[in-house]
Parts: C-alpha cells; sequence; structure tokens
C-alpha cells in the first residue's frame, strides 16, 4: 500500500484496536447504518482479542499512525459456519472488521487493504470471503467495485467472495 504500513498487530495493539472499532460503530451508529452495533455494547470483544493473540488482525500505519485494521482467518469461526454453512473445502479465506478511523475515510484506505490482502495473503486458499448487513447498500456497492461476488444472503447478511490469485 502506497505511503502505508500493513504489520500484524500485537497484543499491545488491543486497546487501541477495540478504541477503533468502537469509533467506527459509533460512526455507523450516528449515521444512521445497521452495522456492528453490538460492539458498542462489547460484543465480539473477547473474539477480537483472540484474534490478536492469534496473530490474524493487521494494523495499517500512516507514518506509524494507526489508520485502520483487519482480520484474516485462514479457519472459519462459528460466525462464518452460521453464515456461509458447511464446507470441508477449505479453500477461503475470511475477512472480518476491515474498519478505518472515521477522519481517514474516503482516502482509498479501505480499497487499499484489500489489494494489500489480494497480493499478500501468503497461502494456498482459493477464495476470500466476507459477509456484512445485507441494508448497509453503501458497504455492499463497495465489496461489488472491488471485485467480490455476491454469493446470497443467510441471516440478513451479505455473503461475498473473491477469487485470490496467485495460488
Amino acid at each position: 500500500m502506497k505511503g502505508f504500513d500493513v504489520i500484524k498487530a500485537s497484543v499491545k495493539d488491543s486497546d487501541y484496536i477495540l478504541s477503533l472499532l468502537k469509533e467506527v460503530a459509533y460512526w455507523l451508529k450516528d449515521n444512521e447504518i445497521n452495522q456492528w452495533g453490538y460492539l458498542l455494547q462489547g460484543g465480539d470483544d473477547s473474539e477480537i482479542l483472540q484474534a490478536i493473540e492469534n496473530q490474524e488482525t493487521f494494523v495499517v500505519l500512516k507514518d506509524d499512525v494507526m489508520v485502520g485494521t483487519f482480520t484474516l482467518s485462514k479457519t472459519k469461526s462459528e460466525w462464518d459456519q452460521h453464515i456461509f454453512g458447511v464446507d470441508d473445502t477449505n479453500d477461503s479465506l475470511y475477512l472480518h472488521r476491515l474498519a478505518v478511523f472515521p477522519k481517514y475515510m474516503g482516502k482509498g484506505i479501505g480499497k487499499s487493504m484489500l489489494e494489500w490482502i489480494e497480493e499478500h495473503h501468503q497461502n494456498k486458499k482459493h477464495y476470500l470471503k466476507l459477509d456484512c448487513v445485507a441494508d448497509n447498500l453503501r458497504l455492499n456497492q463497495f465489496y461489488l467495485e472491488n471485485g467480490f461476488e455476491y454469493i446470497g444472503e443467510t441471516d440478513n447478511h451479505s455473503k461475498y467472495q473473491k477469487v485470490l490469485s496467485g495460488r
């Protein structure tokens, strides 16, 4: 990513990542976007911290300041199982909690994060999969514009996948 560094998060980044995700959740709520409200009550805090400990979470830095984060899992979580169903092929990476601090939104950072994931995924997985709230039209459009294929809806969540190159 031009002008940015992407590194694996460390446990010392935990509080800042939780703060970033909650700030984004408040921004979503303030903009009447039905996504991530559960984060405001501490929902997923333990899962977020576990993903950091498992070295599945990354931070995006500009001039040594965190501007974004995402989690990339090689295995299905319970949520992924619920949304995507049973899949014994184990051929997918799962993207969770892609977030950019509100003051850095609209600058192409989210798109750059997706491009970085594609270029640096370093595994033999065939697909990158993610979900988002179905009525978050702007986010759904974002994923479509970035080459993801809509593959259906489960429990009011749109499901997307993208073939990873360089396999």
